[in-house]
């Protein structure tokens, strides 16, 4: 079982803010920029995919680099990066213990987790391009928001050293194919710059709420739920893959749409449908042409209908019972995607966001709404998604 306090350190980067001793033109969150840097992740590996590199990009210990890179963060909190780098550079060892003695009470149920992520620290796969294309990802979402930054305080002392900084370790990333192609702004730049958006576009928006989170933020939580929730299930390593991606990029639609909220989407007949079909033609028309045109099939099968548990077989997209993907077709050439547990993930980290804030004492009528609804939803335990005992475990009182 997962822990709540793994969750709660989770879902508290939400309120671990970036560049604080900066002049910002709206708030900046370490969930966010986490989020922003695995939309960047899948690009750069998607055009080092298309090299035809020999061993295969190895999409598990992507993923599991993110989380991994992502937990020292939430334990060590806001420190200045040029003090992180001169600290791990000193006592990156001491460090490194910390941070795992702090998660290893949270990580022991999860079987081989702890383990993975001593190794990870400890530098296994140093130089290896997985790793160079989470470092480079890290460079790019920074590079993205200091830019904010320094519009907006371009007077503050030490700001040209800090810009000088960031474009010069990118440098060090620019015989990655993306990296030079986002460093040109070049059609990938637009898909990292409308990614980047979903940071503005809050989540509850028609009510106060603490932490205030973004979809950017939502969407990344959502993610590693799933990759909790898929962790010790046996799923082979594209199922993996396509969980932890489709259920990052589930909301993604909404960059061009905002949020319309499920109770007003069902209230209003045939909106919902509307919404769906709209919504796919925004993605075809202004999303999938920043991206080669070989990769539009892939993407619109990930960002499509992400609640539906599907496989494609013979190059056609089918619908499919959780118990098949589980009996049948867990197997790479499948392409399986959970989409029912996806669903509950999305669910679940919905409800963590209302009721956190009204344990803060932050409450309304709109997140009480909220919750009833998630719980209503939720009314039934089933196999193929996330147990009811963890919503139980976050209803507000």
């Amino acid at each position: 079982m997962i822990s709540k306090a793994l969750i709660d350190r989770l879902f508290g980067a939400a309120s671990i803010q970036r560049w604080n001793d900066h002049v910002r033109p709206v708030m900046l969150t370490e969930l966010d920029k986490q989020g922003h840097k695995a939309f960047i992740v899948f690009l750069l590996a998607k055009f080092e995919e298309d090299r035809h590199r020999s061993p295969p990009l190895d999409w598990s210990f992507l993923i599991d680099g993110l989380i991994f890179e992502f937990l020292p963060r939430v334990v060590l909190t806001d420190l200045k990066a040029p003090f992180f780098h001169r600290l791990m550079n000193t006592h990156g060892d001491k460090v490194n213990r910390h941070v795992l003695k702090e998660l290893a009470a949270e990580l022991e149920s999860m079987g081989d987790l702890h383990a993975r992520l001593g190794a990870y620290l400890a530098g296994d796969r140093a130089d290896c391009l997985e790793r160079r294309i989470l470092k480079a990802a890290h460079y790019l979402a920074t590079q993205w928001e200091f830019r904010m930054v320094y519009h907006s305080g371009p007077f503050l002392y030490g700001i040209e050293k800090t810009r000088v900084d960031i474009e010069n370790q990118l440098e060090d990333y620019i015989d990655l194919i993306g990296v030079r192609k986002i460093s040109l702004k070049q059609k990938a730049y637009g898909f990292v710059d409308l990614c980047g958006q979903l940071r503005f576009q809050q989540r509850w928006a028609q009510t106060p709420r603490m932490p205030s989170t973004s979809v950017l933020g939502h969407s990344l939580f959502t993610a590693i739920l799933m990759y909790l929730f898929g962790h010790d299930r046996g799923f082979c390593p594209t199922r993996r893959r396509n969980n932890f991606l489709v259920a990052l990029m589930h909301d993604l639609p909404e960059v061009f749409t905002r949020d319309i909220i499920t109770p007003i989407k069902r209230s209003i007949e045939g909106l919902e449908k509307f919404v769906e079909e709209e919504e796919g033609s925004l993605v075809r028309e202004s999303l999938l042409p920043l991206m080669p045109e070989a990769w539009h099939e892939q993407v619109l099968y990930f960002v499509e209908k992400p609640f539906e548990n599907r496989i494609r077989e013979n190059g056609a997209r089918r619908t499919v019972k959780a118990s098949d993907l589980a009996d049948r077709y867990n197997e790479d050439k499948f392409e399986p995607v959970d989409g029912a547990l996806i669903k509950g993930c999305d669910q679940l980290s919905a409800l963590i966001e209302a009721s956190k804030s009204i344990e803060t004492g932050i409450d309304s009528p709109a997140l009480r709404l909220g919750v009833k609804d998630i719980m209503s939803a939720r009314k039934e335990k089933t196999a193929d998604s996330v147990p009811l005992d963890y919503f139980e475990m976050y209803k507000p009182a």
